[in-house]
């Protein structure tokens, strides 16, 4: 073939490339190994602004890497390329692989840049996702509130410890000594019997009321002062309550199995039921905030008291204004619970009396069904927080 036909094959070589360019511009155009080098720079320099527009057309990175396997790949135009040259002479090697080295590098930077550009974009998708607008005012934390009864136990507290009473704690399975015996309470009495009373094994029971506190309180207070009494010399008097957990064969709308008391003793030797009438009227006038408050003091009957007294609060108003409501029990200590205290019945006299903690918190705030307490609905505790 001449020069002059030469020339024309490869014009229009160069012009067919031109036109399928044109026509598609991530066109790759073939390597042609018969083509000078400065035409050979010129495919590089196409090839690679291919690769730079597939790349950029890459919107995940799974299509970037399908877009890679083009170029790079084990069938891509680089190895292509790189195949193409085992006909070329030593010295042409050396310049056209230097060239498509430099294709190459060039492709690969192109397709870390691009790989990098799509990791920003995605941390940048996931960041504004998360974003978190620190001008919000923070989400309160659901904070939690004390029982209804605890709330009447912590009351009655501070109302008695401002009369000068201290507050005894002491445990809820008890000895038949402390609960009845100690207490004047005879063998035969009804309290006794398993159909009243929770019985547990070694003989122990769960206490029925927390007068056996008293007791216990009152015999360490004897310990304490023993020196004193026996020298005919006197000492502190006690005044205690003891406010608590007891346990009774009994469940209905005003009972249950398990209820919680509050009772108190006050012993010295000079104490009346005149006394007991002033406590326990002045509590309740203050327990429920109202100075008009009416309670009457019915004679009743206790083992462990004697007189005895029922204590009962007149309604105000309502439908049920002017009538009675029992609230509590009271009375002069009976003498053999003063002496199994460890004190001498002719010298000490004190008063007891026990109230329904559960009772006393039903009529605070108007609730009529005892086991709403106990239910563990948070709909019904939540209101009085």
């Amino acid at each position: 073939m001449s020069d002059t036909g030469l020339r024309v094959c490869v014009t229009h070589s160069i012009k067919g490339i031109e036109a399928r360019k044109s026509f598609n511009p991530f066109f790759i155009p073939p390597f042609t190994d018969h083509l000078p080098i400065s035409h050979t720079m010129n495919e590089l320099d196409t090839l690679v602004e291919s690769a730079r527009q597939s790349f950029a057309q890459a919107l995940t990175p799974a299509d970037l890497e399908n877009a890679k396997a083009l170029f790079l790949g084990k069938a891509g135009r680089i190895t292509e390329l790189m195949k193409g040259m085992a006909a070329l002479s030593v010295e042409d090697k050396k310049t056209r692989g230097a060239a498509i080295n430099i294709a190459k590098q060039a492709i690969e930077a192109a397709l870390n840049d691009h790989r990098q550009a799509l990791a920003d974009a995605e941390l940048q998708a996931q960041l504004k996702a998360e974003a978190l607008d620190v001008t919000l005012p923070g989400r309160s934390a659901n904070l939690g509130g004390l029982h209804p009864v605890s709330l009447t136990l912590e009351r009655v507290e501070q109302i008695f410890g401002s009369m000068g009473f201290e507050v005894a704690q002491g445990p809820e399975i008890e000895t038949d000594w402390f609960n009845f015996t100690a207490l004047n309470t005879p063998e035969d009495h009804p309290a006794r019997s398993m159909h009243d009373t929770f019985y547990v094994e070694g003989g122990h029971l769960l206490r029925t009321h927390t007068s056996p506190m008293q007791i216990r309180h009152a015999v360490q207070h004897v310990k304490r002062y023993k020196n004193q009494l026996d020298a005919g010399q006197g000492m502190p008097e006690i005044r205690v309550i003891a406010p608590g957990r007891t346990y009774r064969v009994d469940s209905d709308a005003t009972h249950s199995p398990m209820f919680h008391q509050c009772e108190g003793l006050w012993i010295g030797e000079n104490v009346s039921f005149k006394d007991l009438k002033v406590v326990v009227t002045d509590f309740c006038r203050t327990f429920f905030e109202s100075d008009d408050l009416v309670l009457r003091f019915r004679p009743s009957f206790f083992p462990f008291t004697e007189p005895s007294a029922e204590i009962d609060i007149q309604f105000q108003s309502g439908p049920l204004a002017g009538r009675w409501l029992e609230v509590g029990g009271s009375g002069q200590v009976h003498p053999n619970v003063v002496r199994n205290m460890g004190l001498d019945p002719e010298r000490f006299i004190g008063f007891a009396f026990g109230m329904g903690m559960d009772r006393f918190t039903m009529l605070r705030y108007g609730v009529n069904d005892l086991r709403l307490f106990f239910d563990g609905d948070v709909r019904f505790l939540s209101q009085f927080q």
